[in-house]
Parts: C-alpha cells; sequence; structure tokens
C-alpha cells in the first residue's frame, strides 16, 4: 500500500532498444545532462554490462566498487551504489560486466522481475529529491531491460534514422505489452526520438516520414542529428553540453529535455 505522506518520487523513465548502435547510451547521457541543465535532479542507473554511460560521464572502472550488479543482487545503501558525476545535479550508478551474469543469477529468484523496482522505490531515495531517474537499458530484451521496465513509468526509444528502423520496434512493442499485462499496467511509451538524423539525406527524411505516418504523436517533435561534437563527448568523458554547449548536438538534447518536461507537466496537470 503506498504511503501518502511520502513526498511523489522521481519520474522513472527506460531507455530502451533491443537493437544496439541506434543512440541509447548517447541519449541517456545527453537528455540526463540536459535536463539538468534546465533546472531538474536527475539519476543515471546503468544497467548495460558494457557500462558505457558510466565511462561516458567519467566514472572510472576501479572506482566502481559498488555497482548495479550489486544493487540488484545484494542488500546495500543507496548511498554505497550512487556516485556524483562532472555534472552537478547529475548522478549515477554505475555498471560493470559483472552484471553480465546477473541474467543467470537473479532466474532463481521469485521476485526476479522486482528487484530494480523496490531498489529505486525505497524509502532513502527520498533523501536525493530526484525528478528523474533514467535507466540506460542493455542493447537486448533480457530480464535486466524487464526490470528496468517493471521499474518505470515509462519507456523511451531511441530510434536510428535508418532503414529498417521501423521493423525492429516490433519485439519492443511486444515486451512492452507483456509486461503491461503481468507486472506493470501502468507503463506508457514516453516517445519515439529520431536520432543520428541527416536532414540533407533522403533516407533520414523517409524514415522520418514513415515514423510520424505509424506512431503519430508518440514521436518527439525534436530529431538529434548526426553530429561529430555529440560522437567526440564520450572520449573526453562529458556531456556534449558541457563539451561544446553551442553544438548543434547540444542544442537538441537541451530542445528534447524541454519537450519531456512540457509533455510531464501537461499529463501532471
Amino acid at each position: 500500500m503506498s504511503d501518502p505522506t511520502r513526498p511523489p518520487g522521481p519520474k522513472i523513465i527506460a531507455i530502451a532498444n533491443q537493437k544496439g548502435g541506434v543512440g541509447k547510451t548517447t541519449t541517456t547521457i545527453n537528455l540526463g545532462a540536459a535536463l539538468v541543465a534546465e533546472g531538474s535532479r536527475v539519476l543515471i542507473v546503468d544497467l548495460d554490462p558494457q557500462g558505457n554511460a558510466s565511462t561516458g560521464l567519467g566514472i572510472e572502472t576501479e572506482d566502481r566498487e559498488f555497482t548495479t550488479y550489486e544493487l540488484l543482487l545484494e542488500d546495500l545503501a543507496l548511498e554505497d551504489v550512487i556516485q556524483e558525476t562532472g555534472t552537478d545535479g547529475l548522478h549515477i550508478i554505475p555498471a560493470t560486466v559483472d552484471l553480465s551474469s546477473a541474467d543467470i543469477e537473479l532466474f532463481s529468484n521469485e521476485k526476479r522481475s522486482f528487484l530494480l523496482h523496490d531498489a529505486l522505490r525505497q524509502h532513502a531515495m527520498d533523501a536525493f529529491a530526484y525528478d528523474f531517474i533514467l535507466i540506460d537499458c542493455p542493447p537486448s530484451l533480457n530480464l535486466l531491460t524487464v526490470n528496468a521496465m517493471v521499474a518505470a513509468h515509462s519507456v523511451l526509444v531511441p530510434l536510428q534514422s535508418e532503414f529498417f528502423a521501423l521493423e525492429g520496434l516490433s519485439q519492443l512493442m511486444l515486451t512492452i505489452r507483456e509486461v503491461r499485462q503481468t507486472a506493470n499496467p501502468n507503463l506508457r511509451i514516453e516517445g519515439v526520438v529520431l536520432t543520428m538524423y541527416d536532414a540533407r539525406n533522403n533516407l533520414s527524411q523517409q524514415v522520418e516520414a514513415d515514423a510520424r505516418d505509424n506512431l503519430g504523436e508518440l514521436v518527439f517533435s525534436t530529431v538529434i542529428p548526426r553530429n561529430v561534437r555529440v560522437s567526440e563527448a564520450p572520449s573526453y568523458a562529458i556531456p556534449v553540453l558541457q563539451y561544446d554547449p553551442s553544438s548543434k548536438g547540444a542544442q537538441a538534447y537541451l530542445e528534447l529535455a524541454r519537450e519531456l518536461l512540457n509533455k510531464n507537466v501537461r499529463v501532471a496537470a
């Protein structure tokens, strides 16, 4: 039973696409930084064993003593697993390759699909006063991704502007529907964001037209352009907003953050 005396918790968004290389981690990092720039407090949960979100925010491997693996499988305090990043107001629970074995270890746990849900709703989370929690999912529809969807209020889907982009969405949508039916009836699709978009390319324009025809208002108005600054920023372990705030990529992520915030203000109203 919910506690009416507790403050409203953060909006939890799983950023998911079972296809790799679509800009999922890039979107998680840079949308998080853009939401902070707009005045929010944000926690990123790195749920990908590759740990790219952790690396992209400057968390060295040797500094990841406690990670999402321990969050899921051991009874650790949140303050032990949450780390600050170089961006004030943007925190992360990092990941290491240890997480790759979590699927097997979770399988025998009868609460296996709800471990992240319960971890992110501890009373201890209230003290951090986050507005958003962004979960960077692995590029597969495994038990980790199911944990993210059970924990989340919504799913944001990065969609690369390439041939066959929409075909890859069907399995993801089936998984979302299955999670709704079995574990999280309130899960909704936050939206689909087109990434690596090249306005000079007929294919990008065709993918956008197809996406908007098929998915309508689910597609964000903002598109993320193919931008060298966005690609370079991870090698400096900072979001593009710090690396080159005036770049087209940085400005696009700011626009995406504003669109997300406006959408959630409307929903709350």
